[in-house]
């Protein structure tokens, strides 16, 4: 006797592995105002608009690639060459050679790689508040996120006595994003030295997003946490997609900065761990060694340049609207907005206010909760052009001063 077809079950792997800005862009039902041209601050995707193209060098590398690689399968954790090539391009984070580097699909696979590698379901990572997704990750494999405070009062400096407060037997890593998504935050010398001293204290390695790496604004100073490490050890996360501008392009690397031999097993770990996918595109990796040995500084230079007359101009601008106050950022390319909601009586969240601005006024920006885990705050993006900029927060100030009680 046959029976009806019932809906089928997914796992909890798969129903909590949600990723909240996605989810956001993806499902997101809330319609523009029709009379208004979408502006879209969201996603943090540099090659919307065109106004920030590639390097040439990257480009050519890559069409050099196409008629020469052989497209075999890899070593899964990186070809020789190409590893060596990510080595020498990070001397600045502290000696290593090629048998230090791991190749990833994407920095955001390292990153998963490294958390999975040294943390077990029912075991603890610490993460910061606000923070870019790396719940995706871990919610479906039953580890515990404990989110540590970044303090915008401060830079969005961490709290360290929160930090602390937060460590118990479980907890087996910290992961610090520098210079930062969402906040813009780059962190000082001193206050690294800090953050190493209490990861010392308690003897947790420390998995460094290091994504926006020398994506910093003219004059402040970029230290890498690694090159500044004497004894704790340090999986540092990096890639292609954000300062050479090709997130599709979704190659990433983990550099494994070990200190007293502490990470020998995870470096076999790691290895493991990178034969499930058999390593990241194969192109790529050929292309790699040309990409990051003939890409000009000035390439880079005039880049964060234009970000930061992008940064500079969005802070004046909303620093003149009733009712909000942004935190001038450093890095990165992203700048943190508080909604003083007590002003706003009539939307009860940060959400609520975010949508209502899409409807009436068509901009769109991520709510800060539940983007990052952090309420009262809304995130744009500093990539867009000039006149989109000035047209956004033009909107922005149009629906504040339509909605503010003073």
């Amino acid at each position: 006797m046959s029976r009806n077809w019932v809906k089928i079950k997914i796992s909890d792997y798969a129903r909590l592995s949600v990723n909240p800005l996605r989810k956001i862009t993806q499902e997101q039902k809330v319609e523009p105002n029709p009379l208004k041209r979408s502006i879209t601050l969201q996603l943090g995707d540099p090659t919307i608009f065109g106004n920030f193209p590639p390097p040439i060098s990257l480009i050519n590398a890559l069409n050099n690639a196409v008629h020469r690689d052989k497209f075999p399968y890899n070593l899964s954790y990186g070809k020789y060459e190409s590893r060596k090539a990510v080595a020498e391009y990070s001397k600045h984070q502290g000696l290593v050679t090629a048998d230090d580097v791991i190749l990833a699909s994407g920095c955001s696979h390292a990153m998963e790689m490294c958390v999975l590698t040294l943390t077990a379901s029912g075991e603890n990572v610490l993460i910061p508040k606000p923070c870019y997704n790396y719940k995706t990750w871990l919610d479906g494999v039953k580890i515990e996120t404990r989110a540590y405070n970044l303090n915008p009062e401060q830079s969005w400096n961490i709290d360290l006595k929160d930090m602390e407060s937060l460590i118990d037997e479980k907890t087996r890593c910290i992961i610090v994003n520098n210079p930062g998504n969402p906040c813009g935050n780059v962190f000082s010398k001193d206050h690294i030295i800090d953050l190493l001293a209490l990861a010392e204290k308690h003897k947790l390695p420390i998995v460094a997003d290091e994504i926006y790496e020398h994506f910093v604004f003219p004059g402040i100073e970029y230290h890498s946490i690694s090159s500044l490490s004497k004894t704790v050890p340090i999986l540092t996360c990096s890639g292609l997609s954000k300062r050479f501008l090709v997130p599709g392009i979704r190659m990433g690397w983990i550099i494994i900065h070990d200190r007293n031999d502490s990470l020998s097993e995870v470096k076999q770990g790691l290895r493991n761990v990178s034969a499930r996918i058999l390593g990241p595109n194969s192109t790529v990796q050929y292309a790699l060694p040309e990409i990051l040995q003939n890409t000009q500084q000035q390439f880079f230079v005039n880049k964060m340049m234009k970000i930061a007359c992008n940064a500079e101009l969005a802070y004046g601008l909303l620093n003149q609207i009733p009712g909000l106050k942004p935190i001038k950022p450093r890095g990165s390319m992203y700048m943190m907005i508080k909604i003083e909601l007590e002003k706003f009586p009539e939307f009860k969240s940060c959400m609520e206010f975010t949508q209502q601005l899409i409807r009436e006024q068509s901009v769109l920006v991520f709510p800060s909760y539940p983007c990052f885990n952090y309420p009262g705050f809304m995130r744009i993006v500093l990539t867009v052009t000039n006149d989109m900029i000035e047209e956004a927060c033009a909107r922005i100030k149009e629906f504040c001063e339509t909605h503010v009680v003073n």
